[in-house]
């Protein structure tokens, strides 16, 4: 099974021909591809998987991720019943 990540997109720019973003997960920033997404822009919210934007959502899609990623973190980390 492949995770998506949402996170939010903090600056532009090209590298050696490269376009690239860093993008911020909760505060950790990581520099992104997004070669596959030629209009994203400063403030958008992207799905990561593997270091490469795979497509752009909304900050409402963005936020119901995260939730649903807290929760399942939350329920992994339960001790067993």
């Amino acid at each position: 099974m492949c995770l998506a990540v949402p996170g939010q997109v903090c600056a532009v720019h090209d590298e050696d021909g490269l376009r690239l973003a860093t993008v911020d997960f909760g505060g950790v920033r990581k520099r992104i591809c997004v070669e596959t997404l030629p209009d994203v822009a400063l403030g958008a919210w992207v799905l990561v998987h593997a270091g490469i934007a795979l497509q752009q959502i909304d900050a409402d899609a963005a936020a119901e991720s995260l939730r649903l990623l807290a929760e399942a973190t939350s329920r992994s980390e339960a001790p067993p019943r």
